[in-house]
């Protein structure tokens, strides 16, 4: 079945990390350096702004957001009254740009990163998956990941997965009551030389994905059978189910990745596709 597709917004620098929460869509505009919010009435306002490129958002229980700091390799934190503090230092961690997290009920928040440059490019390395406990602890909480992305975590709290970009998989692991990961399984696999970049979960268990070398968002059930696949003109960069009902599946989509195309074009995009099922869990 053919969805429609509507442009939301097309002038972005490279939107990424988009998490739905009360009545708006927050995003991170990577490469503009700040974080944004389409508001429901489609009013949109800057957040915050950054030094530098954005990536993962997430919010702790007592409502202050958490930014992840690309090359400094940071979690920033908002205070009510719009200041900026350093939440967590993940550089004795991360081998390359931090980039998403995910922020689960109990305010731990989970960091992946490139594990090495992409741009310049270096050879390809296993990366960490950091936490972050709510006072800023930083441990590992997986190793070896190849390029960990998106991240999705269960209605019940229960299960974390994980898009590794490098190794074209969901990953997904068990979670603690105090946080910690375990029982590494690969949840599917992903083919035709699609990859996962960003991903989000519905209420049927499934997970849209999507695929920036194949430019298309992927609706996948565990052990990788597609149920559903959406073209999109652009490179698809990173999703969510958001609106009232959490049935609009928002799509980021890219012309390209490279940074200085971004800061200089910004012809990256939003859209917006109606679907069947809402979403679930986290984000």
């Amino acid at each position: 079945m053919a969805r429609e597709i509507n442009i939301v917004i097309n002038n972005l620098s490279f939107g990424e990390a988009p998490r739905w929460r009360a009545d708006g869509l927050y995003f991170s505009d990577v490469h503009a350096d700040r974080v944004m919010v389409l508001r429901g009435d489609g009013g949109l306002e800057a957040v915050m702004s950054a030094s530098g490129p954005v990536s993962g958002l997430g919010w702790l229980p007592d409502g202050r957001m958490l930014v992840v700091s690309m090359l400094d390799k940071r979690v920033l934190r908002l205070e009510p009254d719009g200041a900026t503090a350093v939440h967590a230092d993940l550089s004795e961690l991360a081998t390359g740009p931090a980039n998403d997290m995910i922020v689960g009920p109990t305010g731990v928040a989970y960091v992946g990163n490139f594990g090495f440059s992409l741009f310049p490019p270096e050879p390809p390395k296993l990366a960490v998956l950091a936490a972050v406990a709510p006072d800023g602890h930083v441990t590992v909480a997986a190793e070896d990941l190849f390029f960990p992305n998106g991240m999705v975590i269960t209605p019940d709290g229960r299960t974390l997965i994980v898009g590794e970009s490098g190794g074209q998989c969901l990953t997904a692991f068990d979670i603690a009551d105090n946080g910690g990961l375990s029982n590494r399984t690969e949840w599917a696999a992903l083919g035709d030389g699609a990859l996962p970049d960003g991903i989000c979960l519905d209420a049927e268990g499934a997970i849209w994905v999507a695929s920036p070398p194949t430019n298309e968002v992927l609706r996948i059930r565990q052990g990788g059978e597609v149920l559903e696949r959406i073209a999109t003109d652009q490179q698809a960069i990173a999703c969510v189910l958001g609106g009232v009902d959490r049935k609009t599946l928002y799509v980021f989509t890219a012309e390209s990745t490279e940074p200085a195309f971004c800061r200089e074009h910004h012809t990256a995009r939003l859209l917006a596709i109606n679907v069947d099922v809402p979403g679930a869990g986290w984000p």
